[in-house]
């Protein structure tokens, strides 16, 4: 080409594929993760609610797992900032699931 040709792909940008977000720092394999259960009334209103601290996996790993543990208390729950708040007193449920997924889960608290 001559001086300055405008071209719309480099060929390396057209089959390079795009670096997957925090590829870099892998999370440590399931059963070495810190996983912590907990009940909790901590400004909920008096209402008691099970918290799991802890899991280093993505966020679209912690909605499926939000999602089979909702189904496996029958409660409510929500993923805040890495924490997946379950409603209730569901401890020994979520306990029972999470080693079920692989983990090492620990209760926390009395």
């Amino acid at each position: 080409m001559g001086k300055g040709g405008w071209q719309e792909f480099s060929a390396a940008a057209s089959t390079a594929r795009p670096a997957a977000a925090g590829a870099g720092a892998a999370a440590p394999p399931r059963p070495q993760q810190r996983v912590r259960v907990q009940r909790t009334k901590a400004g909920k209103g008096g209402k008691t609610v099970t918290a799991i601290t802890g899991l280093e996996i993505s966020d679209t790993d912690a909605r499926a797992l939000l999602k089979r543990l909702k189904a496996t208390a029958g409660s409510g729950g929500t993923l805040k900032n890495g924490v997946i708040e379950l409603q209730g007193d569901q401890v020994t449920t979520c306990l029972e699931t999470l080693t079920a997924e692989g983990f090492r889960p620990r209760q926390a608290g009395g």
